[in-house]
């Protein structure tokens, strides 16, 4: 009698992978809170300081097709425990920096290990679920957009007593250890047969490689409104530090809930939750109403809140609220073009093609420094205005553009597809 083959739980695989999200995050989302100890410890300019934002967000990104190329080949574990011991290194460097070049080389390791994490969860998560791909992305792009919220006010308090150096140093250590304990217990995605796609979101049936996605002019098009959309969201995720302390809000005391802190404490911890709690939200409704509806809806958002910001940032409760706005706004792009790409691209390599999707955030965080130039002598209306501009034009390409493109180009491919699957039936009889 046969055994009945035993398949790992799904869900489970899902938790493990956010908590992974949510560990790693502190490496983008706390860097805001290092920037100024680090200026004033050593005077550097804040340009050179954000410089090594942009390593980190560079070699984040961009080795995360060879990260993703590397799970559709061996499985997460092993590029996942990679990842820890990369990021964790980094962060002990950083600890004792002392001079720009050993900083920027502290972020080269921790952006590479930190992709190797971000690229892990996020791909595998879509192998997981062509049935939930917008939720699973989600929920796993939920862990790295709020997985700072919880650590941001011990991180910040050990700034303030034991200095930044100690934050580095220990917080790099924890993250490390808990990303390793939950890589050993992340297999190879292996699904019961019958588990099909999404019935409301059309998807394709073939499947596409790296080189070959690379081929296809709708992947640029998919790339270019990803660089669009996440500039306006990186320049404020890296800047709102600076933003708030130009502006003389950092250490307004704010009370909500009961807990009273400083604005920046306070709104980072808004922020991040915004962030985080609307990419599984966003990524569920994409699953139901379709990816580029959402679009058109949350890049015009952005645009929105950056614009606010521009009119009422100077204000304490106009800064808390359109700065969370923007976070809420600019996060989904984490569930909504990931899963737009396996759906486009393929399941087979779903993991690599999502990770190549993903180095449009690395070319995005170039603009990082112009954020910091244009903002030179505290006048960031100039970034603001620029980021809207740039978000409403993705959210009106995507809509008008992209989606009867991608409808076109799926529908090609199922008929391709289907052509072939009918002349092998044919032959076979």
């Amino acid at each position: 009698m046969a055994t009945q083959e035993k398949y790992p739980n799904r869900w489970i695989q899902l938790v493990l992978g956010i908590v992974c999200m949510a560990t790693i995050a502190n490496c983008q989302y706390g860097w805001t809170l290092f920037v100024a100890p680090i200026e004033d410890k050593y005077h550097w300019a804040r340009t050179a300081i954000q410089l090594s934002f942009t390593i980190f967000l560079f070699f984040e990104t961009w080795l995360v097709p060879l990260e993703g190329w590397g799970v559709d080949k061996f499985g997460p574990r092993p590029v996942i425990i990679f990842g820890a011991i990369l990021s964790t290194i980094g962060w002990i460097l950083c600890s004792k920096a002392s001079s720009l070049g050993f900083l920027y080389f502290a972020q080269i390791l921790t952006g590479a290990g930190a992709g190797a994490v971000y690229g892990t969860c996020s791909g595998n998560s879509l192998k997981w679920f062509p049935d939930k791909r917008g939720l699973a992305a989600g929920a796993t792009a939920a862990g790295f957009g709020a997985g700072a919220a919880v650590t941001v006010i011990p991180v910040a308090n050990m700034i303030n007593t034991s200095g930044y150096e100690q934050a580095f140093f220990v917080f790099g250590i924890i993250q490390g250890c808990i990303i390793t304990a939950c890589a050993l217990f992340m297999p190879r995605a292996k699904l019961p047969p019958g588990t099909k796609a999404i019935p409301k979101v059309i998807s394709s049936k073939k499947n596409y490689s790296q080189t070959q996605m690379l081929r296809e002019p709708l992947f640029w098009l998919i790339y270019v409104c990803f660089v669009g959309v996440a500039s306006g969201g990186i320049m404020a995720t890296a800047s709102f530090g600076p933003v708030s302390r130009d502006y003389g809000l950092d250490k307004i005391p704010v009370t909500c809930l009961g807990v009273t802190l400083p604005l920046l404490t306070m709104a980072m911890s808004i922020d991040n939750i915004c962030n985080g709690a609307t990419r599984p939200l966003m990524g569920y409704l994409s699953d139901h109403f379709g990816r580029e509806n959402l679009m058109l809806v949350v890049f015009g958002g952005e645009a929105v809140a950056l614009l606010g910001l521009v009119f009422w940032g100077r204000q304490p409760i106009g800064f808390m609220f359109f700065a969370a706005m923007t976070f809420a706004c600019w996060g989904e792009i984490f569930s909504l073009f990931p899963s737009m790409c396996a759906d486009t691209f393929g399941s087979k390599f779903a993991a690599g093609n999502a990770g190549t999707l993903y180095t449009a955030k690395g070319t995005s965080s170039l603009l990082v420094p112009l954020a910091a130039g244009l903002a030179k002598g505290g006048n960031w209306n100039r970034t603001f205005i620029l980021s809207a501009c740039i978000a409403a034009t993705c959210s009106l390409l995507s809509f008008f553009v992209l989606k009867p493109w991608r409808r076109r180009f799926i529908e090609n491919n199922n008929k391709e597809v289907e052509a072939q699957e009918a002349a092998a039936a044919a032959a076979a009889k």
